[in-house]
């Protein structure tokens, strides 16, 4: 689904932030990605999304060889991988189900689909008796939900989840990683961004760890060992 070959990325010739990276991420798999602030996670993050370009080696996504991506490609790359930011994103005047549809909106979908697709991807994060409610008026979690949400609604083969725990609580954070863990439970790789040490702990799932812009570890059934 996913697959790194001795990728690298320099921002000049004397900041290395990616260096000579390789890993192989199958469907369906449920994948922690750590490492210490400035260890290259957010780096990575941006070269599967198309937002930076490598400046060596390959990255495959879904069979397809994004390596060169042209600008006219990034937005159906991103329609197979969902993206959740720890910031959440949401727009403040729209109401939690408006900010789904939006979602859907701005790639032109017709609004009888739009009115279909919403409603279900909000009942899939359990909000269906708050989605007309607007962000400031429910939880950090609850915000969190409707990003998920925002992020299903073109069904992503990979969901790419970058710090999506940051500002919140335990009770909450909790409730975002079950329900990541849902998402993957239907087939949906799920690669999860942090530097929860608890999280990743209570997961014991397969564990990349990234130090100086280089993996470290790649563990079957891991924990946060920086």
């Amino acid at each position: 689904m996913i697959k790194l070959k001795n990728v690298s990325k320099f921002y000049d010739p004397n900041v290395v932030a990616i260096d000579d990276i390789s890993f192989h991420i199958k469907p369906g798999e449920f994948v922690s990605l750590v490492g210490q602030s400035g260890t290259g996670k957010t780096t990575l993050v941006k070269l599967l999304i198309g937002e930076e370009r490598i400046s060596r080696g390959e990255i495959f996504v879904g069979g397809w060889n994004i390596t060169k991506i042209g600008q006219s490609d990034i937005p159906y790359l991103r329609r197979q991988i969902g993206v959740i930011f720890q910031d959440f994103k949401l727009l403040p005047k729209k109401t939690l189900l408006e900010n789904v549809e939006f979602a859907l909106q701005v790639c032109g979908k017709p609004m009888a689909k739009i009115k279909k697709i919403a409603p279900q991807v909000i009942k899939i994060v359990g909000l269906e008796n708050k989605m007309h409610r607007y962000p400031h008026e429910v939880s950090g979690g609850e915000k969190q939900r409707t990003a998920i949400a925002r992020s299903l609604v073109y069904q992503p083969k990979i969901l790419l989840a970058d710090e999506p725990t940051g500002n919140l609580d335990s009770i909450n954070a909790k409730e975002i990683i079950d329900l990541l863990l849902k998402i993957n439970s239907f087939g949906t790789t799920v690669v999860l961004v942090t530097h929860n040490r608890d999280i990743v702990n209570k997961l014991r799932r397969r564990v990349l760890t990234l130090h100086e812009g280089r993996l470290v570890s790649d563990q079957a059934v891991g924990k946060y060992i920086i």
